[in-house]
This record gives structure tokens, C-alpha cells and sequence, in this order.
């Protein structure tokens, strides 16, 4: 603790009190008694002035002695000289005296003035604290110790300071750390801009466009192509019985995902609408649409808003709003088999087989005409109209299933066991070729397999499950023509 400038002044104060007190008092204690000093106005100090002695060299003198504005009293001493009194009795009481005053043990009234007194009596007990604490030290001694004490205090004040410090330090750190990057990217920042200053932006703008354009146009051609490999299943969900079709629609606008189910191949009327694949696989959770007819086998596709589906016991084609849930158009597929005249291997009344890929919508059946084997057509997805028909030299009721991919009709051999791809027939070039594309039948019952060009992807019904394939597609592109 530091000693406050008040008792400082206090100390000064007080010292001069008892210089005054010396200037009175010094005289009588040394025995410069001759002189007395009077008192004017009946009491009160006023100023006398000494008597000087017949030789000044052989004892004390008091000189004058007087009171000053503040009511302190100033005393006048001239002592003999040194060489004159170094053996004097006085001269050891005069050094006595002085120790006591240094060590502030004595208090004394100037001039009668109370209330000063009082003051700087209140102020000296003070003073003298520290001193009562260490009895027997030196002035200078205590001084030292009540410094280093005051330096504790302030250290410990000082201490809480440290976690500050060190949490400033690792932030300053951090700081510094977060500048080199900052350093750092902008050079290379700097560097890019400097390569990229070499084009014209708008240069750049027509650039990245026509690249974008070139893309579009090649990913049309690549929609396009020769199937080369089917993946592994893909088990989406279980549920419903052994036969049935789901599919999405390939046409829906952007951000449209909902599934379409249906059970069975025949006696049944009603379409599940699901709002998503997601919700499809996760949930039970559909809308039911009731169709105005019963359908026949598992060759139904929704296209663009409608469903698409067979007649039961008939070769009419049934064109169904499911927004408004309104027949929009029928037509009857001429010549074609019906109630189990031409099936796929498999039965189940899958008489006539709608699809649809790339290039729109077709039906895949048989007629006597054709001697049972499969016929192709493409037909008018709005009024239904037959654009184009190919005969095939396929019997129906050979193929396992049928699908088609960029105007090639793909037949499987088999619907159980170990199935592949071994017939294609190509309707731009009205050829056809045997081929050998293997594909895992995992629950060994296809009831139903479509293609679908928006996911170009096979949706199969798999004993039960609903099954997924992806397709690998062979592509020949012509570099002129990008």
C-alpha cells in the first residue's frame, strides 16, 4: 500500500510544528534560561526578543522569537560553535532531542492553537501505526517493508489478469494464422485474374453458351442407342400379389415423382397413386383411382397425365385422364389377340402390351394374320391411331417379356429361372438379330418389363417385389454432327 500525499503533507506540516516547538523550547532544555520571553496582550504570544550574552562564543543565544500569519511560532537559536561545544552536556541533550523528533514520538501545542494541534496529533497517531507494527526497526527498514507489501496487493490485483492475456495471446494467433490465408488466396486470387483478364467476358459468355448448347444437343443423342448390359436388381419395395405392373410417368413436368401401382392382370379397377419414389418405398400412405373398366394383363403405362391400359376380354385401347379421372379416347387394335389368345409365356391375359420409349407410344401383340407372332405398332399417344406396324418373325408365347428402347424391341426368353435378352428387333431398319444380354430374374417370376426413357431404366414386377434395372447403352456419335 502506497502511503497517500495527504499524509505526506501531514508529516511536513507536522515537522514544522515541532521546529517551532524547538525554536521555544530548545533554549530552556540547553540553559538559555536567561532570556524570557513576554506575553502580549494578557496571554497571547506576541514577540520578545532575546538578550544576547556579554561573549556569544561560550554559550547559547536566543536571537528573537515571534509568531508567524498562521499562529506558528519562529524561534531564533544561535548555538556556539562547534569547536566550542562538541564536549558541552548541552550539546548531547540537543541530540538527544532531535532523535526524538525524527522518530515523531512527540506531538506538541504551538502557541496555545488547540484545534491544530488536535488535527495534526490525529494525523501523527497515524503516522506512528506502522511503526508500533515493527518495533525495534529502522525508519528506512519499514519503509522497504510496507513498499514490497503494497507491491503484493498490487500484484495480486494483477493476477486475474493472466487467463486475459493468454486467451489474447492464442487469439492474436489465430488472427495472425486467418492473415497468411487471407495473404495467401489473394495472391492466388490475384493470379487467376490475371489469366482471366486474357478473354473478353462477354467472349467467355458466348463461349460457355455454345458448349452448353453442344451438350444438350449430344445428350439427346445419347438418350439413343443399342442396349449392351443390364445392372444387377434393385429391390424398391415388396407388396401385392405375384403379378402386377408400377411405373412413373415419363413426360411429368419437372419436380412431378409420383408412382403409379397396380395389382393384379385382371378383375381389378383400382390405380394407387403414390407422391414420390421416397414415399412410395418409406409409406402406404396413395390416393386410389377407379377406372371406368377392369384391365386386362400388365401392359398399362401412364404418359403424359394418362393412363394407357387394355380392356378386359377385348383388343380396345382406353386413353384415361387421371386428373380429371374422364375416358378421353378408346380405339380397338385390329386383329389383335385377347383373352389369353396370345400371351407372353407366363399368361395372365397379357394379350397386348403397351409401352412406351424416346420416340412415344407403341403396342406389342399378335394376329392370326401374322401366324401368332409378335406384331409392332406405333400408335398416335392422342387419338390413338396406328401410325406403323412391323411384323415379327417372334412367336408370342415364347417371349418371357418385351421392351422397347430407341425403336428396338428387345425379347426375353424366359420369365423364371435364368433369363436374358436374345432377340432385337429394330424397327428404322425392319432387321432384327439374336443376341446374348443376361440379366438376374432374383425372385424367378417377371410379370412385367418396361422401359422407361426419362430414367432409362427398367421397372419390373418380380414375383411380388417391385424391381429396378439400370441399362448400359452402346453409342455411336458422329463428331460432325455435334
Amino acid at each position: 500500500m502506497s502511503v497517500p500525499l495527504l499524509k505526506i503533507g501531514v508529516v511536513l506540516s507536522t515537522m514544522a510544528m515541532i521546529t517551532n516547538w524547538m525554536s521555544q523550547t530548545l533554549p530552556s532544555l540547553v540553559g538559555l534560561n536567561t532570556t524570557k520571553l513576554s506575553a502580549a496582550g494578557g496571554g497571547t504570544l506576541d514577540r520578545s526578543t532575546g538578550v544576547l550574552p556579554t561573549n556569544p562564543e561560550e554559550s547559547w543565544q536566543v536571537y528573537s522569537s515571534a509568531q508567524d500569519s498562521e499562529g506558528r511560532c519562529i524561534c531564533t537559536v544561535v548555538a556556539p560553535q562547534q569547536t566550542m561545544c562538541s564536549r558541552d552536556a548541552r550539546t548531547k541533550q540537543l541530540r538527544q532531542l532531535l532523535e526524538k523528533v525524527s522518530l515523531c514520538r512527540v506531538c506538541v501545542c504551538v502557541c496555545g492553537y488547540m484545534p491544530v494541534c488536535s488535527r495534526q496529533h490525529q494525523a501523527l497517531a497515524s503516522l506512528q501505526a506502522p511503526f508500533l507494527l515493527f518495533p525495534g526497526l529502522s525508519p528506512l527498514r519499514i519503509f522497504l517493508i510496507l513498499t514490497l507489501q503494497a507491491i503484493k496487493a498490487k500484484m495480486d490485483e494483477l493476477r486475474p489478469l493472466i487467463p486475459v492475456l493468454e486467451e489474447y495471446k492464442a487469439d492474436a494467433k489465430l488472427v495472425l494464422q486467418f492473415k497468411e490465408e487471407v495473404q495467401n488466396l489473394t495472391s492466388v486470387l490475384n493470379e487467376l485474374q490475371e489469366e482471366i483478364g486474357a478473354y473478353d467476358y462477354d467472349e467467355l459468355q458466348s463461349r460457355v453458351s455454345n458448349l452448353e448448347e453442344r451438350l444438350r444437343a449430344c445428350m439427346q443423342k445419347l438418350a439413343c442407342g443399342k442396349l449392351t448390359g443390364i445392372s444387377d436388381p434393385v429391390t424398391v419395395k415388396t407388396s401385392g400379389s405375384r403379378f402386377g405392373s408400377w411405373m412413373t410417368d415419363p413426360l411429368a413436368p419437372e419436380g412431378d415423382n409420383r408412382v403409379w401401382y397396380m395389382d393384379g392382370y385382371h378383375n381389378n379397377r383400382f390405380v394407387r397413386e403414390y407422391k414420390s419414389m421416397v414415399d412410395f418405398m418409406n409409406t402406404d400412405n396413395f390416393t386410389s383411382h377407379r377406372l371406368p373398366h377392369p384391365w386386362s394383363g400388365t401392359g398399362q403405362v401412364v404418359y403424359n397425365g394418362s393412363i394407357y391400359f387394355n380392356k378386359f376380354q377385348s383388343h380396345i385401347i382406353i386413353r384415361f385422364d387421371l386428373k380429371t379421372e374422364t375416358i378421353l379416347k378408346t380405339r380397338s387394335l385390329d386383329y389383335a389377340g385377347y383373352n389369353n389368345m396370345y400371351h407372353y409365356a407366363w399368361g395372365g391375359h397379357s394379350d397386348i402390351d403397351l409401352m412406351v420409349d424416346e420416340s412415344g407410344l407403341w403396342a406389342v401383340y399378335a394376329t392370326n394374320q401374322n401366324a401368332g407372332n409378335i406384331v409392332v405398332s406405333r400408335l398416335d399417344p392422342v387419338s390413338l391411331q396406328t401410325l406403323q406396324t412391323w411384323n415379327t418373325s417372334y412367336p408370342k408365347r415364347s417371349a418371357g417379356e418385351a421392351f422397347i428402347i430407341c425403336g428396338t424391341l428387345y425379347v426375353t426368353n424366359g420369365y423364371s429361372g435364368g433369363t436374358k435378352v436374345h432377340y432385337a428387333y429394330q424397327t428404322n431398319a425392319s432387321t432384327y438379330e439374336y443376341i446374348d444380354i443376361p440379366f438376374q430374374n432374383k425372385y424367378s417370376h417377371i410379370s412385367m418389363l418396361d422401359y422407361n426413357p426419362k430414367d432409362r431404366a427398367l421397372y419390373a414386377w418380380n414375383n411380388g417385389h417391385q424391381i429396378l434395372y439400370n441399362v448400359t447403352l452402346f453409342h455411336v456419335i458422329r463428331s460432325d454432327e455435334l
